[in-house]
């Protein structure tokens, strides 16, 4: 499922085309959102005001004082193209926004909603959100405070950091990624934690997600990368030049953990462990991230 930097990015994409232009056309699709489809042409004139993020939910923003909410869960995809285009896909056009230039074109999303300002405070999903987690105006010293707190002190970091309560857009990738960064045990508590150690997890938290949103997705340090780059190079031997400016394959270098199962890890080379939790996937190194740094 797409986590908050990627949906960052997706909303980035489409305020470059949409945002204070007037919509020409709006699309839901009938089959999947009856009522919404009905409402449609009422949304036709309107401009986009701005394209917010809270966690993994999209808010689109229009002048008429309605918000299109989306959350794309684990199947949805943001495509932009000239008006009059399609790309090639099979997948379900569920939402279409149309200026005279360009389409957003959402693939596949189950949730759509059109949300007035009484509606986004009532919300089931929106409503029960913590901070987003790329908000300009979160500090690390907030999240270290946040974990701390009675509500949140007592639970493994391995489930506090895929509760969108706590923060909004962590999930599997940034969880394992930042524990690693920290250094800090999954099964840790935040209520065990000594002073550096959560001063560690609340900067890693913020320097974590902010370079996935900076890189597209990368969250190994530069330094690593261009190593991991180097080595792939020396190894694959690309023959021309245009292949030498391709870099390695993108999922040996992005993750330090995630997705790394039984890979050597590449601070101490001991194997990286995979459990599941909850039905969900959590990566770790058992070397790196031994110690529970209690008070």
């Amino acid at each position: 499922m797409p986590e908050g930097p990627e949906i960052r990015r997706a909303a980035d994409r489409i305020s470059a085309v949409l945002v204070d232009r007037p919509l020409e056309q709006v699309f839901f699709a009938r089959d999947s959102f009856p009522g919404l489809a009905r409402r449609a042409k009422g949304l036709t004139g309107q401009r986009v005001l701005r394209v917010d993020t809270r966690g993994k939910a999209m808010l689109t923003r229009l002048d008429g004082g309605q918000t299109i909410y989306s959350h794309n869960q684990l199947y949805g995809r943001w495509k932009i193209c000239p008006r009059g285009t399609l790309p090639n896909t099979k997948r379900s056009l569920r939402l279409a926004l149309h200026t005279a230039e360009h389409s957003a074109l959402l693939y596949s999303a189950s949730e759509i909603e059109l949300l007035n300002s009484a509606d986004e405070i009532q919300h089931p999903y929106l409503s029960r959100l913590g901070p987003d987690i790329l908000c300009r105006d979160l500090d690390w010293k907030d999240v270290r405070d946040r974990a701390i707190s009675a509500e949140f002190r007592r639970r493994s970091l391995a489930a506090l950091y895929v509760d969108q309560h706590f923060l909004a857009g962590i999930g599997d990738y940034l969880r394992a990624e930042i524990l690693f960064a920290a250094r800090l045990n999954p099964w840790s508590k935040p209520g065990e934690l000594d002073n550096k150690a959560l001063a560690r997890l609340g900067r890693q938290t913020l320097a974590i997600t902010q370079r996935s949103y900076r890189t597209g997705g990368l969250t190994n340090p530069p330094r690593l990368i261009s190593r991991l780059r180097a080595q792939w190079l020396s190894t694959h031997k690309p023959s021309n030049c245009s292949a030498r400016k391709q870099p390695a394959d993108r999922e040996a270098i992005r993750f330090a953990v995630f997705r790394r199962g039984e890979k050597p890890c590449y601070a101490c080379e001991t194997e990286i462990e995979r459990v599941n939790l909850s039905g969900r996937a959590l990566y770790y190194c058992p070397s790196c991230q031994n110690e529970i740094a209690r008070k």
